[in-house]
């Protein structure tokens, strides 16, 4: 109802949900809701999220919402609401103005809501767009680990279609996600890496729970985060003068390759609400993250982790070189990415009083657009509130491993004094 009175009356709205065991009931409470608030609800079905996006951008509707956790544990369920274009309604994008309706209970009632499934349509329509856009010059084959999450039900039938050849693990659609967490890492996809390896694949990629990330691992076995493999794509598909979107706490290898190609950088706070922001701003023609989402300007913009098999499928195959040559190629940066589990209420205050600390530091720039970020003569550091978990972030990174240790040090030094204080 809170969303529906956000959204006004009479609009129309998409709606999926992923494989989690919960969502169905989610789904019809959620439907009821906007109904009641005079929405019309297009079902798209049990589909990954990206598919949410395509529905919303490609039948200009007026925003929807997907039921799901995302990356997060099995048990965990919600909802991402959207908004025209597939805008995410994040913190600081409308979120607050949501929640006001919700806890004040000012809802809207409408008359002539309606809910029509159109998820057949929607599959067959989402399909053709992708294979029209899929351009693989020579023979690859390649591994997926849907991780048994949304991704599952469609991803290697597209990627077939588009001639690609498939091996895949763990893609039985299962809630409970029996064979790793819904969120790929490099420790939990090892048996990925090893199938890559053995059947002496081109690369293979890994899934999260509702098929909006992408981890991609080459063809010895090696993992690589959003930022390094946003890196390489940057290298070999970016031109003279096009626009990438990247976060501030993207690997320097980034900002590299947009200096060597020549092409705009434009910097992001960490979240889809932020990026897709940009991405559309900016009418940037690739962005990235860190967590392995990956944008593309011929897709309307949003972050889809097939699309993004498919265009490095495209790479690898037009390149003439294997991914772990591309990947060689880009300049190294040692780098230390750690989490912290902290209360919910505390962890933006942790941050900010970080910020303070380091701000009196000397011989360093102190960058404050998104949490904290000291940048110094032999590399930099960060610490950042986690935007969906109960976490701080803190990343260290430096051409020199002697220094990254120091930086990360006083990162760790800052995080313990500011949590106690």
């Amino acid at each position: 109802m809170a969303f529906g009175t956000f959204i006004g009356k009479k609009k129309r709205l998409a709606l999926s949900m992923d494989i989690r065991e919960s969502s169905p009931v989610l789904k019809e409470s959620f439907v009821k809701g906007l109904k009641r608030a005079g929405a019309e609800v297009l079902y798209i079905g049990r589909v990954p999220t990206p598919l949410l996006y395509f529905a919303i951008a490609h039948y200009n509707l007026d925003g929807g919402a997907a039921v799901s956790a995302s990356h997060n544990p099995p048990k965990w369920n919600g909802l991402k609401l959207c908004g025209p274009m597939g805008r995410t309604y994040g913190s600081g994008f409308g979120q607050e103005e949501i929640k006001k309706i919700y806890s004040k209970k000012r809802f809207r009632y409408g008359k002539g809501g309606r809910a029509k499934d159109i998820s057949k349509k929607l599959m067959k329509d989402y399909e053709n767009f992708l294979l029209k856009r899929a351009k693989i010059r020579k023979p690859i084959r390649i591994g997926i680990d849907p991780g048994n999450g949304a991704d599952s039900l469609i991803a290697a039938n597209i990627l077939r279609k588009a001639g690609i050849h498939i091996v895949s693990i763990n893609d039985k659609p299962d809630g409970n996600f029996p064979s790793r967490s819904p969120e790929p890492k490099p420790e939990n996809i090892t048996e990925l890496s090893n199938l890559v390896k053995a059947n002496k694949l081109d690369f293979g990629v890994a899934f999260d729970g509702d098929g909006d990330r992408a981890m991609f691992v080459d063809d010895t076995g090696r993992a690589f985060f959003g930022d390094i493999t946003l890196a390489m794509m940057v290298k070999n598909m970016i031109n003279k003068g096009d626009k990438v979107v990247y976060e501030l706490s993207s690997s320097k290898t980034v900002e590299d390759m947009i200096k060597l190609k020549k092409a705009k950088g434009v910097k992001a706070k960490t979240g889809r609400a932020f990026i897709i922001d940009k991405m559309l701003e900016n009418k940037a023609k690739l962005g990235g993250e860190h967590s392995t989402h990956f944008y593309f300007s011929d897709i309307y913009g949003f972050d889809d982790a097939i699309f993004a098999v498919i265009k490095m499928a495209e790479l690898i195959s037009g390149s003439g070189k294997k991914m772990s040559e591309l990947m060689d190629e880009l300049p190294k940066y040692e780098r230390i990415v750690s989490e912290f589990e902290v209360k919910d209420s505390e962890k933006f205050r942790i941050v900010s009083r970080m910020k303070e600390s380091l701000k009196k530091k000397k011989g360093a720039k102190v960058v404050t657009t998104e949490g904290v970020k000291m940048i110094a003569k032999d590399g930099w550091l960060m610490a950042r509130a986690s935007n969906t978990t109960p976490k701080v972030k803190i990343i260290a990174e430096s051409s020199d491993k002697r220094a990254l240790d120091r930086l990360y040090a006083l990162a760790l030094s800052e995080f313990e004094k500011a949590k106690s204080a």
